[in-house]
């Protein structure tokens, strides 16, 4: 049976991780706040531009002379999964349910026969899935998500090392793996295509939703751009094919980094309350075990006095 320097030794442990899991929690809490602001002001711009660049090819007849970001390689039998994750943990699931996500599509390719590759951006999940798929990382990218927001140069620079693989002609498609920030209290993995260009139709119908002029229209369908451009489409999607690349990476990192935050708030608050619920069970003990010693004390001093 534990004594009683034991109990006090305990709860003064818990009593301090409390204190550490309060300050992570209200740390997380204000860092959550900046990071749902950055993230929710990066939607406008990047649906915007993939729903652009949706209405601009759909004028385009797809030819060898067409972009590759925009008409592929002619294959699909070598893909490149980037995985986006935290750089610390501390988080509850959340780098768990993202690496979970990947798992599951890298099963189902190597199902069909297709070669695989990973690129990774946030170091918890190069370690999680280094000891399964380590010959498959090509690259990490470690201290992306910065102190005080996402860096966009930092998603430039992930999107160059891409790109310039793609251009090498090492794989065929590109798909980005992450958790799409919904709430603080919900966080979806959810695994969006980027090379070649496809357009995110969940967000194109939500954004057609939205417009009453366009109730009535079919959510499904991307409207062809009633425009003419100078210089043809062709080049212009030369052009903002690479940029739109490089936002979608930068949008996919402010959704995790929110997420991130915000499960780390919840982790930390459910820690706070666990760490107090334990404070008081070990103190029930802590009280019952020095009533017996006093208890016992008493009786050997009246059997001591009786004896006498």
């Amino acid at each position: 049976m534990p004594s009683l320097r034991d109990y006090r030794d305990r709860i003064k442990s818990v009593k301090s991780t409390r204190k550490i899991t309060s300050a992570m929690k209200m740390v997380a809490a204000s860092k959550l706040r900046r990071a749902q602001e950055q993230a929710e002001a990066s939607q406008p711009y990047a649906v915007s531009m993939s729903e652009m660049l949706a209405r601009l090819a759909k004028n385009v007849i797809l030819t060898a002379a067409s972009p590759k970001l925009l008409a592929g390689t002619g294959s699909d039998q070598r893909h490149l999964l980037i995985l986006v994750t935290a750089d610390r943990g501390l988080c509850g699931g959340f780098n768990a349910y993202a690496v979970k996500e990947l798992k599951q599509k890298i099963a189902s390719l190597r199902a069909q026969g297709k070669d695989v590759s990973i690129v990774c951006v946030g170091r918890k999940g190069r370690d999680i899935i280094r000891r399964e798929y380590g010959s498959l990382i090509l690259e990490t990218f470690r201290d992306v998500f910065g102190k005080n927001k996402v860096d966009f140069a930092v998603a430039h620079q992930i999107s160059e090392f891409v790109l310039s693989r793609f251009e090498a002609g090492e794989f065929d498609i590109c798909s980005v793996v992450y958790n799409q920030f919904k709430s603080v209290l919900i966080q979806t993995p959810v695994t969006q295509q980027l090379i070649p260009f496809r357009p995110h139709e969940e967000e194109l119908s939500s954004s057609r939703a939205g417009k009453k002029d366009e109730a009535d229209q079919s959510s499904a369908a991307v409207v062809s751009s009633p425009y003419s451009f100078e210089p043809g489409e062709e080049e212009i999607l030369s052009k903002l094919l690479p940029r739109n690349f490089s936002v979608q990476i930068y949008r996919a990192m402010l959704d995790s980094s929110a997420g991130e935050q915000a499960a780390r708030m919840t982790a930390m608050d459910n820690a706070t309350r666990n760490a107090g619920e334990m404070i008081k069970d070990l103190t029930l003990q802590y009280n019952r075990a020095r009533q017996a010693y006093i208890t016992k004390e008493l009786i050997e001093i009246i059997s001591g006095a009786e004896a006498v």
